[in-house]
């Protein structure tokens, strides 16, 4: 009966109740600190959720396929006539001029907060790593098969690369298409393929570079849509976050693809405007491009 008179009497001191009352405290601020960061996780998922919808609804998936379809063909020509009709021989330094305005104005949408933050996916930064690398090379490539080929040549190459996404996703995803859907991807490829084999001219070193550049094109758009429609990116985000990836390995490349001569090329006014229109409409392709995946 003393022992725990002494007990209660050692609870009741003053001393004792302040270190009790301070742990009280402390442990409401952690569950406090706990909920805000609760509620915080959950405003930003909610925020990725409306940004992703807000994203899908105002571009739906026609739409976004038309402008992607009319961009790429512009795109296509444009870069054509400035890799030769301009005189501007330097096919990862255009690449590298499209990611780097690209980028800017993207800062620009960031600074007045119209870029759509990143989700609190599961996305690691290999995989964001990943991306970025194989963009440098799909989109310089590209130029590069461009720069030596026939726009029949470079558009035949291009098709073989939706047969190899299918491929790939079959490898790896066990993803079956159905048979209707391999019927029309043939009538497609086949209309191409007679619509541009008139114009069919290419050298054996645009060649190889063509068919090296259909593998990075086809793991480019799978992981490009598998982080968008698993993960939850939007367009903008995923873009903001690998262009600086993509911008190192596109400098990266230059010395091995572009001659040498870039700083001493004519820069006049017409030279620049079609090169920068040529920049702007390599943003619109990588965005319709990932609203159309998305």
């Amino acid at each position: 009966m003393l022992y725990s008179r002494e007990i209660l009497n050692f609870l009741v001191r003053k001393d004792v109740r302040k270190i009790l009352k301070r742990k009280d405290s402390d442990a409401g601020e952690r569950g406090r600190a706990l909920e805000e960061l609760r509620s915080s996780l959950f405003s930003r998922f909610r925020f990725s959720e409306s940004a992703k919808r807000h994203e899908q609804r105002s571009c739906g998936p026609v739409l976004a396929l038309t402008f992607n379809f009319l961009v790429a063909v512009g795109i296509i020509f444009m870069n054509k006539w400035v890799l030769q009709g301009v005189g501007f021989h330097f096919p990862i330094c255009l690449s590298f001029i499209h990611y780097l305005l690209s980028w800017t104005l993207m800062g620009i949408l960031k600074a007045f907060s119209v870029l759509p933050g990143s989700p609190p996916s599961k996305s690691t930064h290999l995989s964001l790593f990943t991306l970025g690398f194989v963009m440098s090379l799909s989109t310089g490539l590209a130029n590069v098969s461009l720069k030596y080929n026939s726009v029949g040549f470079y558009q035949m190459a291009k098709i073989a690369v939706t047969p190899s996404i299918v491929l790939a996703e079959f490898i790896w995803f066990k993803k079956r298409v159905s048979f209707s859907k391999v019927v029309a991807l043939a009538v497609v490829s086949i209309g191409v393929a007679v619509a541009t084999v008139t114009d069919l001219q290419f050298s054996l070193f645009g060649a190889c570079v063509a068919l090296a550049w259909i593998i990075p094109s086809a793991i480019n758009k799978i992981l490009w849509s598998t982080l968008q429609q698993r993960e939850n990116w939007t367009a903008l985000a995923l873009m903001w976050k690998t262009t600086p990836i993509t911008l190192f390995f596109l400098a990266t490349l230059i010395p091995f693809f572009d001659p040498p001569g870039v700083l001493s090329y004519d820069w006049n006014f017409r030279n620049t405007v079609l090169i920068l229109s040529s920049a702007v409409l390599g943003f619109l392709l990588q965005w319709s491009g990932a609203l159309a995946l998305g």
